[in-house]
């Protein structure tokens, strides 16, 4: 029999920009009504193909991470297989019951309480009502929502619902369980409780997990295979570490920008208006030496005067967070008030830095502990390279184990004369 559960054959996805949908009556009628008002300006329609001739065998009990920037087709591929989007041309063949949390909002019926939700989702994936009731109070303990559970799910918080979908989809025996990110929703420890149980799910009980995430350490740690997508296209395919490395390392992950500016969103109290990376002379760059000074410009806006407020970076390196940093560790007056207006500031990153591809994980600003205020992440990747590489400085090559490389202060003296003799002529005489 074979340990195949996912074949994917020449799998593409076109959608048509611009396109009016016909396929309600509702639609057809409003699509109609419209084209009375606006019959000498033509709609300009274009193609845009999400995927492109995708082949992927996936098998029984495997734990896929699938990686790539915004827009690589990742989300679309994942709809296909959940049978919620029709692929346009080519086929998926899936042996088992799948389930699936995709983005906030699919899945569960918002009107309805997180109980009856609970036994919806299990018989969409065929179980009977005793099954259930068996798990009913194992998923419920999961998600934390005791309290809630005889709420309609619309009056959730959003960490609240994805808690709740966590629970149904792994704990409600699919054979597939598929993951968008929705997991950046819930906290630190509701994460880690997820990772448990994927990894429960996938080698204990030899189910299969997809895995979509942008956050590079998790796929490393909880993924056995690894699939990159550029474009709509599979460009790699292979071993999670490998599949990792190969997107740092490849210009699929790069901006070549050294620079961000974004969209005004003037309903937020605050909220980052750009950055860029620069070098000691306020050059712009996304590559620098080893030795070289890097620092982070950020200009932010506060809207209405806020306290206990902090502007932070997250830096990573080959998928894991190798700091957290706040404008308050050194100026922890900052944390008092924060006056309407807008503000520049400036950052010299840790130095030195080991050669590699680093990414800032995260910018925001948020109230310490409590919420983000704006937070932006996957942004602005730049290089380390050893160009000014001396012989005398070979400590920090590449080579030397650790992700980061750093200075410290070692101090020597001589033993006191009186203490044993360590020479190498009484080492021979004691031999």
């Amino acid at each position: 029999m074979s340990d195949i559960a996912i074949k994917i054959e020449n799998l593409s996805k076109k959608y048509v920009i611009g396109a009016k949908d016909n396929r309600f009556l509702y639609e057809r009628i409003s699509n109609s009504f419209k084209s009375l008002f606006s019959r000498n300006r033509k709609q300009q329609e274009t193609e845009f193909w999400a995927l492109r001739d995708i082949n992927l065998e996936i098998k029984q009990g495997d734990v896929v991470g699938i990686i790539g920037k915004n827009g690589a087709g990742k989300s679309t591929l994942l709809k296909i297989i959940s049978r919620i989007t029709q692929p346009t041309t080519g086929k998926v063949t899936i042996k088992g019951k799948v389930a699936s949390i995709l983005e906030v909002g699919t899945g569960m019926n918002r009107e309805l309480t997180g109980r009856e939700n609970i036994f919806i989702n299990g018989a969409i994936l065929g179980m009977k009502q005793a099954e259930i009731r068996r798990k009913f109070d194992e998923i419920v303990a999961f998600s934390g929502v005791e309290k809630f559970i005889d709420t309609p799910i619309k009056h959730y918080s959003s960490g609240m619902y994805v808690r709740l979908a966590f629970a149904i989809a792994a704990h409600l025996e699919p054979d597939i369980l598929i993951i968008d990110e929705v997991l950046a929703v819930g906290d630190a420890e509701f994460q880690k409780k997820c990772l448990g149980k994927m990894e429960d799910v996938a080698k204990n009980q030899g189910r299969t997990v997809l895995f979509v995430s942008h956050q590079l350490g998790m796929v490393r740690t909880i993924c056995n295979k690894g699939v990159v997508l550029k474009s709509g296209n599979l460009v790699f395919e292979g071993l999670s570490s490998d599949a990792v490395d190969w997107y740092l390392h490849s210009d699929v992950s790069r901006d070549s920008n050294a620079s961000i500016t974004l969209p005004i969103f003037a309903e937020k109290t605050a909220q980052i208006l750009n950055a860029r990376l620069v070098n000691k002379d306020g050059i712009e760059s996304t590559t620098f030496d080893v030795f070289d000074d890097i620092f982070l410009e950020v200009e932010y806006v506060i809207r209405r005067e806020v306290t206990g407020a902090a502007i932070y970076i997250d830096v990573e390196r080959n998928g894991s967070i190798l700091f957290r940093s706040f404008d308050t560790d050194l100026a922890p007056e900052l944390l008092q008030k924060r006056e309407q207006g807008k503000y520049k500031t400036r950052v010299k990153l840790f130095h030195p830095l080991k050669a590699g591809v680093y990414q800032f994980r995260a910018l925001g600003i948020g109230v310490l502990n409590i919420c983000d205020l704006h937070r932006i992440e996957n942004v602005l990747r730049f290089d380390v390279e050893e160009r000014s590489f001396n012989p005398s400085y070979a400590s920090f090559s590449a080579k030397r184990p650790g992700e980061i490389v750093t200075q410290l202060s070692w101090h020597t003296s001589k033993a006191n004369e009186n203490s044993v003799d360590y020479s190498l002529e009484n080492h021979k005489l004691l031999q």
